[in-house]
Parts: C-alpha cells; structure tokens; sequence
C-alpha cells in the first residue's frame, strides 16, 4: 500500500493566496483562539484583514495575540458566549462601531463529546445545541443585520459531514449540525439579494487537542479511526484552514448555499470487501 499523501506546508499555501487577499475586509471569528479557530484567524491576519477573535475563555486568546505583536497582524479578541443572544448583539454592536464593518464571519465555535444517546441528560443535549445551532443563528443575526446596511459579506458556518450522515455517540452534535446545514441554505437564499454568501465546510476528522480529548483520546482510538479514513491519515488544523480560505476568498465569488467536503475520504461508502482481493464465488445451487 502507499504512503498516504503528506498535508501541506504553511509555505506551499501561502503561494496560492497573496498577502494582500482580504485586505481592507473586517472578519469576526467565533472559537478562533484553538485549533481550525486559531489557524482561520491567523491566515486571514496574515493576508490582510483586520481580525476579531470570539470565545468563552479569554486565556485561548492570550498566545495568538502575542504572536499578533510579534508578527504585526491586526488582531484583537473579546471574551463572548455564543449562547447569549444580547451579548452577541452588543458584541457584534461594538465591533462595528470599532472598526465600522464586518466582512467575514466564520460560525467555528462548538462543543462536542461522545455519549449514547439514552445516557445523555437534558443539560449534555441543551449546551451542544445551545452552542452550535443556537450560537450559530444569534451571530449570523447580529453580524447579518450589519452586512444587510453595509451591501454585502460572506458567512461561513464549520459543520461536519455526520450531520447528514448520522454517527453514534454524537446524536446532540449531529442534530446541531444538520440544523446549521439548513440554516446555511436557508440564509443563502434569503439574504444573497443583499450580497450576502454563505456557506459551509465539513471537515473530517483532523488533529486538534480539542476532538483529540474528546473524540479519540488514546492512541489506539486515534489509529482505528486513521484506519477508516481512506486516505489513511488525519487532516490538520491547517489544511482545513487552507480550504476555509479559498471559500473566502474572492475565487469563490460565485459560490452560496454550498458545503465543501473535506474529509480524506471518511465519508465514503466503505468496500463490501477487501481491495486488492480475488472474489471466490459460491458454487451454483443444484
């Protein structure tokens, strides 16, 4: 079998989107102090725009913003729960009056663990929705209303690819995540009369310290799931980020109401029977 293809290097990304890609454009970034969060934020830093960095926990802030210094990128963060719908309306409030716009807000923040659905309490299946579909709609509200004034922006909502296909142990995240699916079409189409696109991505399943405690917490859960991806590997935070770019970025000026796939394959049909094997057929029946 051969060796599954190496992800790309920041350097091997950078040459296919300039530094000056989303100059000028003001993006907010939910959850985007950790993992894809943190890699989206700094890519778009790094090609221009001014970024505005959202989460519960203000010490997931506090590294990128020092890189922020060091780098000279125009990043600042508030500490908000999505889950609060005046707070994300006087957030997104205070932003615009900051930096009188938003361009770009991405949908990343969420919550995820596994349990069997007869096991989870109300509070389990109350929080993941609370933060996912609720969280989700609240900011694509307040943050919509200002694109809806200004002509125009984009929205990008992180789903993954169990919430059309189902998976056990996740049934609170799943069923959040079919709901921003809906919810990503439905803004399509209602707000692209106000120069509004948005859409999705759903990655598979990527190396981040925060699936990695949850989803696959020891070594040997991480290689049976590496073991079903037909690419034979993980992706990383920053391939994810790499294809979170493109959907921003002016290439995809003509692209709503859309999920990009991004998976290695993992959601694929798997084979009835092992590749590279001869089928014996059973002898007729007399």
């Amino acid at each position: 079998m051969s060796a599954p293809l190496s992800p790309p290097s920041r350097e091997r990304i950078e040459r296919f989107l300039p530094g000056d890609t989303f100059a000028d454009q003001v993006a907010v970034i939910t959850g985007g102090g950790t993992g894809l969060g943190l890699e989206l934020s700094r890519g778009l830093a790094e090609r221009g725009a001014r970024v505005c960095v959202l989460s519960r926990n203000p010490e997931h802030h506090t590294p990128l913003l020092e890189e922020a210094r060091e780098k000279g990128w125009d990043i600042t963060a508030r500490a908000m729960d999505v889950r609060e719908s005046d707070i994300v309306h006087e957030t997104a409030m205070e932003i615009v009056k900051t930096h009188g716009k938003v361009d770009i807000l991405v949908n990343n923040a969420a919550g995820n663990f596994v349990c069997p659905a007869e096991r989870m309490s109300a509070n389990a299946w109350r929080s993941v929705l609370g933060i996912v579909l609720d969280g989700t709609f609240y900011c694509s509200r307040s943050f919509g209303r200002t694109m809806i004034k200004n002509g125009g922006g984009q929205i990008l909502n992180i789903v993954a690819t169990y919430a059309w296909s189902g998976m056990p142990g996740v049934v609170h995240s799943a069923s959040a995540k079919a709901g921003v699916l809906t919810m990503t079409k439905t803004l399509a189409s209602e707000w692209a009369r106000h120069g509004i696109r948005v859409n999705a991505i759903a990655p598979g399943p990527f190396e981040s310290d925060g699936a990695g405690a949850n989803l696959w917490p020891d070594d040997d859960q991480q290689r049976n799931m590496e073991r079903m991806v037909p690419l034979k590997r993980f992706g990383t935070s920053l391939e994810m980020a790499a294809h979170c770019l493109y959907l921003l970025s002016p290439l995809n000026s003509w692209m709503t109401g859309a999920c990009t796939t991004v998976d290695g394959g993992s959601s694929l049909q798997q084979p009835m029977w092992e590749p590279g094997t001869r089928l014996k057929h059973k002898p007729e029946r007399k």
